[in-house]
């Protein structure tokens, strides 16, 4: 699949910024092309769509933080597999933003369903929700970035 066959859009981030009332950042994926491919890989071998718990969301930077420019790929892969379900290119700020947001939202809630939301659709047609508390983010080299990832508590890497 095709990274440009996918829109991400976000919403309930501009909070943080203005001391409003928390919200849960949502991060809405629509793909945009054939839908076969996508819709077989949210489904696990039971035929079922993969669950949250199923699934991990992460931010690989294509260059350094330092560079204004940066920019990198948001990937959703199959925690039992490995596989991709879906990769697109987006910009290293606005992720590490939505990523913020996210923190304090767990910081200023209970977040026991979930930092943030993610909403994947075909086509415009809502497919399948995840909500999620870890977004992993590691740099160009491949290492891990704990100081801009969203990892809960407690949890061991």
């Amino acid at each position: 699949m095709r990274r440009d066959y996918f829109t991400l859009n976000v919403e309930n981030i501009d909070w943080v910024e203005t001391d409003g009332t928390p919200q849960k950042p949502t991060v809405i994926i629509d793909f945009e092309g054939p839908s076969a491919t996508l819709r077989e890989r949210l489904t696990g071998p039971s035929g079922d769509l993969l669950d949250a718990g199923e699934t991990d969301v992460t931010f690989r930077l294509q260059a350094s933080l330092d560079d204004p420019s940066a920019t990198g790929v948001v990937s959703v892969t199959n925690r039992t597999t490995g596989d991709f379900i879906l990769e697109l290119n987006e910009d290293a700020d606005d992720v590490l933003r939505f990523i913020r947001a996210a923190r304090a939202y767990g910081d200023e809630t209970d977040e026991s369903n979930g930092r943030y939301h993610v909403d994947i659709a075909i086509n415009g047609d809502h497919v399948v929700e995840y909500d999620k508390s870890t977004f992993l983010v590691y740099n160009d080299a491949g290492n891990l970035l704990r100081q801009h990832s969203l990892i809960p508590s407690g949890v061991e890497l």
